[in-house]
């Protein structure tokens, strides 16, 4: 396994651990999820910094997986991950799966 497989997929667990920590801790005390999003200027500024970087990394993931050659369907469970799940996860776990796909194909080279 390459080293930047193993970083990319702690970061992704971290990032799944991390953000449904407080996803729960959030449900479980009957926030309003959306509105706390949006509740103090700090929350908005960072809303929109993870909403406008998640969209960045969306097009990025869908451009590189067509480059790859991956199927439709994986790019599709990515995007929508990354909304349903978290940023967070999906796109260090993407790098993780583009790392293997990258060593692959330098092997069939």
């Amino acid at each position: 396994m390459r080293p930047l497989v193993a970083v990319y997929g702690a970061l992704a667990v971290v990032g799944l651990v991390g953000t449904w920590w407080f996803n729960v801790a959030s449900a479980a005390a009957g926030e309003d999820y959306l509105g706390g999003w949006f509740g103090t200027a700090a929350s908005s500024s960072a809303a929109v910094d993870i909403l406008v970087a998640g969209v960045a990394a969306c097009v990025f993931m869908v451009v590189e997986g067509r480059r790859l050659g991956w199927r439709p369907w994986t790019l599709v469970l990515l995007v929508v991950g990354s909304f349903a799940i978290a940023v967070a996860f999906v796109f260090p776990l993407f790098l993780a799966l583009r790392e293997q796909s990258r060593s692959r194909q330098e092997v069939h080279a």
